[in-house]
């Protein structure tokens, strides 16, 4: 009889292994899906993690107060270099981007507190709004102002000094016609819906024109602007 009791304990301790076996390769699988979803979450969360849209309604007002503020400040060497981009930002996070409540008086504020050392992000109230301005700003307004490069005679020599201010330009060759007019946001509708995120300049067969930007000619021919559209979403 103890020979006996003894082979059922061995086949219960059997049994048992395998069912903890089972059950461990069960969890081990369940986490490791678990893992993986939780990786294509982070992923998506990642990749999803940008503006994908701006209403940009500045006023030109503020645009000319705030840049004049930034160039003078670098270019008279002030101890305080002003950042433009960081002025529009408060101020829109200020008035909840509705620039119709601007005030003079809440610029001139802000500059006198980043004169005496304060920092924008010290001053500002509601920094998860101020986040999304300065980072939408920036994207639109960063190479518009800073240091650039101008050539210059001196002596009839060619020199290039060094300057700060407004390097934005026009791509379109001096004394060229072209039209134009506030088409951004249009609807369009070559080969997929969509809306228009630029603003086309019109001018005239061979006027000259700078890139606004590097790049490669991918093709250059006469074709459906839909075919161009397509091909440029495979690359």
């Amino acid at each position: 009889m103890v020979v006996k009791a003894i082979k059922v304990k061995k086949i219960y301790i059997l049994i048992i292994v395998i069912i903890a076996i089972t059950i461990s390769i069960a969890i081990i699988k369940q986490l490791t899906k678990t893992i993986q979803v939780n990786s294509e979450i982070v992923v998506e969360e990642e990749e999803n993690k940008y503006i994908k849209w701006v209403d940009y309604n500045v006023p030109l007002e503020v645009m000319e107060k705030t840049a004049k503020l930034d160039i003078n400040s670098h270019n008279k060497d002030e101890n305080v270099k002003l950042n433009w981009i960081e002025l529009i930002s408060y101020l829109a996070t200020k008035y909840g981007g509705n620039f119709k409540s601007f005030k003079q008086s809440d610029l001139d504020t802000l500059v006198e507190k980043l004169e005496q050392g304060e920092k924008v992000e010290n001053i500002v109230t509601n920094h998860k709004l101020y986040d999304y301005y300065i980072e939408a700003y920036t994207a639109i307004l960063e190479e518009f102002i800073g240091e650039y490069e101008i050539e210059e005679y001196e002596n009839k020599e060619k020199v290039f000094k060094k300057k700060y201010g407004i390097k934005a330009f026009l791509p379109i060759a001096k004394n060229y016609g072209f039209s134009h007019y506030d088409d951004f946001g249009n609807s369009r509708s070559y080969g997929y819906k969509r809306v228009h995120l630029g603003n086309d300049l019109m001018g005239q067969i061979g006027t000259p024109i700078i890139a606004v930007e590097s790049g490669i000619v991918e093709a250059c021919r006469m074709e459906p602007i839909w075919w161009l559209e397509s091909r440029h979403q495979k690359f």
